[in-house]
């Protein structure tokens, strides 16, 4: 049983758009990095509130990195907070 490629994009765009991934960083040295769906806007409800300045989550383990403040690590990067809770993931366009 054969299916013509554009049958095959469809169902791999479909599988894409209706499930998040566990665990995403905003981060491009990371393994957990994916430039395609952060461009897409994820947004991330922790507690019951949405949240804007989250660096990394994961919602099986239950936390977030927040940045904090405007301060910079020695590498450059910006300094994290974890908070652990209740983490819900979702895309803010769903189209």
């Amino acid at each position: 049983m054969s299916y013509a490629p554009e049958t095959i994009l469809r169902r791999s765009e479909a599988t894409v758009t209706e499930s998040l991934p566990d665990r995403l960083s905003t981060d491009p040295r990371s393994p957990f990095y994916d430039e395609a769906l952060l461009a897409r806007g994820i947004g991330i409800r922790f507690n019951g509130k949405e949240l804007h300045n989250v660096e990394e989550y994961c919602v099986s383990e239950g936390w977030i990195r927040l940045a904090v403040g405007k301060a910079l690590d020695r590498r450059g990067q910006p300094l994290t907070q974890k908070r652990t809770g209740t983490v819900e993931a979702f895309l803010k366009d769903p189209t």
